[in-house]
C-alpha cells in the first residue's frame, strides 16, 4: 500500500513568465508532489483554445465572484496537469485564472473573505489561510501586475528541497508557511461534524446537506476529491444565496 501523502507546509512563488511555470510544475510532480497538491494563479494566461462558456465582462459585473466557473485544461500544456481550472473575479485582479485546489478554496468558503474585505482582495484571504501579511500584500502586487503563483503542499521535511526547486526554475519572492488549502473532508463526508471548519461554517444546515450529498455523489463517481469539492460548490451556488454573513443558506426561487 503506497504512503499516504501528508503535507505540512506550503511553499509558493512568483513566476514572471508563463513558460517558467510549465517547468516547475513538471519538476514538482517529478520531484514526487502530487497534481492536486498543487497551485497556480494568473490573470495572463495565454490559451489557443477557444472556450465555451466563458464568462462575459457582463457576469463578471453582474456576478462577481460568484461567477466562478470551472473548466476543463483549457490553457496549454502545463495546466493540463491539474486538476480542475477555474476562472473567477477577484476585487483589485479582475478575471483570473485559478488552477489546484487553490481553484475550489476561491470557489467555495474563501469567496465570502474575499468580497467582504473592505479593498484587500486576495490579502484576506491568504492571511487567513496562515500566510504573513506582507507576503500576501507582495504576492498581490505581483498577481496584478500580470506576473503568476505558484503554491505547492509539502511535507515538512520536504520543503526546503522544493523552495530549492522554485528558485532554480526561476521563482521569485518564495516563501514557506506551515499553511495548507482546507478540504472539506478527510475521504467521504458521513455527517455535517466531518466537514471542516472553513467549509461548515460558510453553510446552513440545509445547505450542509446539500454539499455532503453532492460531495459523496462525485467522490463515488470519479475518486477524485477535488472534482467533488468543486461540484459540491457548483450545487451550493446553484441553490442557495449568501446571506450578510457570508453564510449559504437563502435557498433560491427557481420559477
Amino acid at each position: 500500500m503506497s504512503e499516504v501523502y501528508k503535507p505540512q507546509r506550503t511553499v509558493s512563488a512568483i513566476f514572471q513568465e508563463q513558460q517558467q511555470i510549465d517547468s516547475a510544475i513538471r519538476r514538482l510532480i517529478d520531484r514526487g508532489i502530487p497534481q492536486d497538491h498543487i497551485s497556480v494563479m494568473g490573470k495572463n494566461f495565454q490559451s489557443n483554445t477557444r472556450i465555451t462558456g466563458f464568462i462575459t465582462k457582463k457576469d463578471v459585473i453582474l456576478g462577481g465572484l460568484r461567477s466562478g466557473a470551472i473548466f476543463g485544461s483549457l490553457f496549454g500544456s502545463f495546466l493540463s496537469l491539474l486538476t480542475g481550472v477555474g476562472v473567477l473575479f477577484i476585487p483589485f485582479l479582475g478575471p483570473v485564472v485559478a488552477a489546484g485546489p487553490l481553484s475550489a478554496v476561491l470557489l467555495g468558503a474563501a469567496s465570502g473573505a474575499i468580497a467582504g474585505s473592505a479593498g484587500a482582495g486576495l490579502v484576506s484571504l491568504f492571511v487567513a489561510l496562515g500566510m504573513p501579511e506582507e507576503k500576501a500584500a507582495v504576492y498581490q502586487t505581483r498577481l496584478e501586475a500580470g506576473e503568476f503563483l505558484v503554491m505547492a503542499e509539502v511535507p515538512e521535511g520536504k520543503s526546503g528541497e522544493i523552495q530549492l526547486l522554485l528558485e532554480s526554475a526561476g521563482g521569485q519572492e518564495i516563501a514557506i508557511n506551515t499553511m495548507t488549502l482546507p478540504r472539506p473532508c478527510a475521504g467521504s463526508c458521513n455527517s455535517p461534524e466531518d466537514l471542516s471548519p472553513e467549509v461548515r461554517t460558510h453553510l446552513s444546515p440545509d445547505a450542509q446537506t446539500t454539499f455532503i450529498q453532492r460531495y459523496n455523489a462525485v467522490l463515488t463517481e470519479t475518486a477524485d476529491a477535488m472534482k467533488a469539492e468543486q461540484a459540491a460548490w457548483e450545487t451550493i451556488h446553484q441553490e442557495y444565496e449568501e446571506d450578510e454573513n457570508g453564510v449559504w443558506s437563502k435557498s433560491k426561487v427557481t420559477v
